[in-house]
């Protein structure tokens, strides 16, 4: 499966701060056998957000992944960005990140990040920390293939 990783961040596009959350999302999906087929980091610009999000899913990737720009800070504009994109939400995979992130911190009821279904891909949207990076995918991990299948009718039933 081919995956894109956008990381959001003003500090990363500016070259002034590592991208270590991005590169956590590829250490980790590549050991899931996905194929890094985009990477990309932007600022906190949600029509930057946008251009990617539409670019990749009309190239056809069956997943995204964004990293940052899911809190509370004024500049924070990926939920946003993401919801003018999708055209169904996938509220549970939300769900599943904020409350495996609960058992950890209560700071992970901050973060806003969406997940939803843009054509036939699925866009999810990830905190900015390369920490709960790891904690949100080991979540939603074992259900994440079976729901990709099932969106791109590799699998009819579950």
């Amino acid at each position: 499966m081919k995956l894109g990783i956008l990381t959001i961040s003003d500090k990363g596009s500016r070259g002034e701060r590592e991208d270590r959350s991005g590169k956590a999302i590829q250490e980790i999906m590549s050991q899931q056998g996905f194929e890094i087929a985009e990477y990309k980091i932007v600022p906190d610009e949600p029509e930057l957000i946008k251009k990617y999000l539409i670019e990749w899913s009309n190239k056809g990737l069956e997943l995204i992944l964004t990293t940052g720009g899911t809190g509370f800070a004024p500049r924070d504009q990926t939920p946003e960005a993401t919801r003018e994109v999708i055209e169904r939400e996938a509220p549970g995979i939300s769900e599943a990140i904020r409350f495996y992130g609960l058992q950890k911190t209560p700071r992970a009821m901050l973060s806003r990040g969406v997940a939803g279904i843009r054509k036939k891909t699925l866009i999810i949207n990830l905190p900015g920390s390369e920490k709960a990076v790891r904690e949100s995918l080991s979540a939603i991990l074992p259900a994440l293939a079976h729901g990709i299948e099932i969106l791109r009718k590799i699998v009819k039933e579950c």
